[in-house]
């Protein structure tokens, strides 16, 4: 696992000199804190002049796998391809062992060594042949080309920036921040699909002028033209129409190789446990596949309806672990700072709080850990599933009783409290007679459309482009138009939410620490059978995850089969009603916050007096204004 960076530009761009390459590089330090390295190559006069091109490539090491002779940047036999790489490929030792059949000579035994090869042979299609996480880049002299590709479920990130004679790339948005000369200018329809989301949806970021790679896309950069194009998806329609019995045989091979493809590493190794069903899962796997006790680690909280270590100790005593626990106390968000600055832009999935201190806590014992990360999306586990599949029921009644019934509802009174099933279910019926992709975007959206329109200044109302962030999660229902609608939004989940929110989360809380995080439910083979199940092997009736709970109970404790969807969640509306009640109130209502222009004064008041108050829980709300004001402070103020 490591930090990549770097750039190519044409005779006519601006080259990127060596000072300015090792500040883009020394920016991923703690993405690498092992060792670092350079190639730099000049515009080439011995080519063919529209082919003219020069290239500078960065790399941070974290050492995982073939500690010994893995450096990079890295190069084939006679230097005219470079490969600088973030991440892990499980096949490469079957991958090695068909490149040295075919006679390429390697020289270490990384796995970083087999892409550079695989594209020699096969160009872009090499990205079919690996199995893993990746972000790279390779240079290939020969062709005066960059080729950059993300992995099929956007576990590794990658950055850049592209004018005509220049491209920049990078694994966090603070290595192209380097460059003095990258755009900054914020772009206002960044800030609105945030507020809507609680993250920026690629290939958009905060900056105007800089964009993510999408997940399973590859981008090739030739004579200043950028060519960006998908290379994969999983399966838009149901595939797997055997007996029930034997796709629970099948889940539990595939859940159990791809747990052992995860293993290998020459340094300790570990895994985050919940106590619930997936990293349950995933540990009791380890637990058969290796020796000594694993290492486990989960993470507390004092208000009891966030925590859940009882079940995570229920887990680890089951298999024998060697768990290890910490405690986060309200003082904890004086981490808000550091969180800031790791995620380069603005970022609200508050859960960032416990999985940057359960990496830091895991770190001091283990440099690898596998989570359970992605159970939800495959196998229907999230409770808003059942929320759709209410709505898909509901949909089907004759219209004057659809209309009786959504009256009825709709007086139902509603409970402040954020996780409260009255709230939730009146959350549901408000958005009943809505179409049913827009009624799961309010489903899940922090502030709805209502909400935004509230908040919004008029002055920033003038700057929002004619767009609606409802697009990002549009373009993938459309495409599973077909499927059931828990189907259909939970494959949308799995594009969207999955690589956007939940694996930003974990990398960036991860490799603050120089920790590695492994997430066997996303291997693609087991992605691809999970996409093409129907919906009743996942989620029957109400309750989901059906295959996976069938296929491992005998694994898992009778408590944890049982177990419903909890979340890796904080107190927020306690905090920010008692120990971090100030926090919200100097940060939100003072001078910088009003002069920004974006929002409305006075809604935002209204927003902390009602949570403050008790009237109404506005808690994932106020997170997202307090991060997006804090990110201003820590990003644009001080520039």
């Amino acid at each position: 696992m490591c930090g990549i960076t770097g750039g190519v530009w044409t005779e006519r761009g601006r080259p990127l000199e060596q000072r300015v390459l090792e500040r883009m590089t020394d920016a991923l330090a703690h993405r690498g804190p092992d060792d670092r390295g350079f190639h730099r190559q000049d515009v080439s006069l011995e080519v063919v002049e529209t082919q003219r091109a020069g290239a500078a490539l960065g790399h941070r090491r974290l050492s995982i796998i073939d500690r010994a002779g893995g450096a990079q940047p890295m190069a084939n036999e006679d230097e005219s391809v470079w490969i600088v790489f973030n991440g892990e490929i499980y096949n490469y030792r079957t991958l090695r062992h068909r490149l040295e059949g075919s006679g390429h000579r390697l020289c270490t035994h990384s796995d970083t060594e087999t892409i550079l090869h695989l594209y020699e042979d096969l160009g872009p299609g090499c990205l079919e042949h690996l199995e893993g996480m990746f972000a790279f880049a390779i240079w290939d002299a020969r062709r005066g080309r960059l080729f950059m590709a993300r992995d099929r479920l956007g576990e590794k990130p990658l950055y850049y920036t592209a004018g005509p004679d220049r491209l920049l790339f990078g694994s966090a948005l603070k290595s192209l921040l380097a460059v003095e000369d990258v755009p900054r200018g914020i772009d206002p329809q960044a800030i609105d699909e945030y507020l809507t989301y609680q993250y920026v949806p690629h290939p958009r970021t905060i900056f105007a002028g800089i964009s993510k790679l999408p997940p399973a896309h590859y981008a090739l950069w030739h004579r200043g033209q950028l060519d960006v194009r998908r290379y994969w998806q999983p399966p838009r329609e149901q595939t797997d129409f055997r007996p029930y019995r034997q796709q629970v045989d099948e889940l539990r091979g595939l859940m159990t190789d791809a747990v052992h493809s995860r293993l290998e590493s020459e340094v300790p190794l570990g895994a985050f446990l919940s106590g619930g069903v997936d990293s349950s899962i995933v540990v009791g796997l380890m637990s058969q596949a290796i020796t000594q006790p694993v290492q486990t680690f989960s993470i507390g909280f004092p208000v009891r309806q966030f925590d859940e270590t009882e079940h995570a100790w229920t887990v680890a005593r089951r298999l024998g672990t060697e768990h290890r626990q910490f405690r986060v106390d309200p003082n904890a968000v004086e981490v808000l700072p550091k969180l800031i600055w790791h995620y380069d832009e603005p970022f609200a999935d508050s859960s960032a709080i416990p999985t940057y201190y359960v990496s830091q806590f895991a770190r001091q014992h283990v440099t690898v850990a596998l989570t359970g990360d992605g159970g939800d999306e495959l196998f229907a586990g999230y409770p808003r599933y059942r929320a759709v599949r209410l709505g898909a029921m509901f949909d089907r009644l004759p219209g004057p009783l659809r209309a009786l019934a959504g009256d009825f509802w709709r007086h139902l009174p509603a409970s402040a409290r954020q996780k409260s099933w009255r709230r939730r279910f009146k959350k549901l019926v408000l958005a009943l007679r809505q179409h049913p992709g827009r009624r799961y975007l309010n489903w899940i959206a922090i502030f709805d459309e209502q909400r935004r329109g509230e908040l919004y200044s008029d002055e920033f109302l003038a700057r929002l482009p004619d767009s609606d962030p409802f697009a990002f999660l549009a373009a993938v229902l459309a495409e599973t138009r077909g499927r059931d609608p828990v189907t259909a939004a939970s494959l949308t989940d799995l594009e969207t939410y999955l690589p956007c929110d939940l694996m930003t989360k974990v990398d960036v809380a991860s490799m603050a620490h120089g920790l590695e995080c492994r997430q066997p439910f996303l291997d693609h083979r087991l992605v691809e059978f999970a996409a093409g199940l129907p919906v009743q092997a996942k989620m029957p009736l109400l309750r989901g995850k059906r295959i996976l709970r069938r296929a491992f109970h005998d694994m898992l404790p009778r408590s944890i089969r049982r177990r419903g969807k909890m979340g890796f969640g904080v107190p927020l509306d306690h905090w920010f009603r008692n120990e971090l009640r100030e926090l919200v109130s100097d940060t939100l209502l003072d001078a910088r916050a009003r002069d920004r222009g974006y929002f409305q004064p006075d809604q935002v008041e209204r927003l902390v007096r009602e949570h403050q108050t008790g009237a109404f829980d506005h808690s994932y709300r106020l997170w997202a204004l307090l991060v997006l004001e804090l990110w201003h402070r820590e990003w644009v103020d001080r520039v």
